[in-house]
């Protein structure tokens, strides 16, 4: 089973993130969930959404507490919360940046994680481009995608046409997901 928790602030998409990821896993005929955890339920607020991903039915409910990966939405939560507890040894970490991971304070865990299972990306910097709007999501799902291989691109981009009917705004969050998803791969050729 493959364990992917979501960090950010109220009204980045966190939530719609886990839920087209699970979609996406679905698409390529594997099981899984997603579901939110919320605190004060107010826009700016921390948020965090859970995705399981598995080969087999998914019998847990629970938070999850040693995630494989964390896609970090939102910096600042940095210093507001241990968004990195219980991350597994050989887990990947996203963080959507455009600042490099030293000046994010980040040292200490990219020496913890296996050499390349730790990047930024700056998905709210596609997310203005394509979309107009602060909405990272679809940008990390794509990076995610290069990141990991848990979910081809290609699923990614079905199930972000199906979370979003209205084509304009559709066709905007895929060309997010795939510029992040490009950026990653031509990151990890240099």
């Amino acid at each position: 089973m493959f364990q992917v928790r979501f960090h950010g602030r109220g009204g980045q998409g966190v939530v719609t993130a886990s839920e087209v990821l699970s979609v996406a896993a679905f698409l390529e005929n594997r099981h899984a969930q997603a579901f939110p955890s919320f605190g004060s339920e107010r826009k700016g607020a921390p948020v965090v959404a859970f995705c399981r991903i598995d080969d087999k039915e998914i019998r847990l409910r629970e938070p999850i507490m040693e995630p494989d990966a964390l896609i970090v939405q939102d910096p600042t939560l940095f210093k507001a919360i241990d968004v990195c507890q219980g991350l597994k040894r050989t887990g990947y970490l996203l963080v959507n940046s455009n600042r490099p991971l030293h000046e994010l304070h980040l040292d200490k865990i990219v020496k913890e994680l296996p050499a390349g299972h730790v990047l930024t990306v700056p998905a709210t910097d596609f997310a203005m481009k394509y979309i107009g709007r602060p909405l990272p999501n679809a940008a990390l799902l794509g990076a995610f995608a290069a990141l990991t291989g848990v979910v081809q691109l290609k699923s990614v981009v079905a199930a972000i046409h199906d979370a979003f009917p209205a084509e304009k705004i559709a066709l905007a969050n895929i060309a997010a997901a795939t510029a992040a998803y490009d950026a990653v791969n031509a990151q990890a050729a240099a």
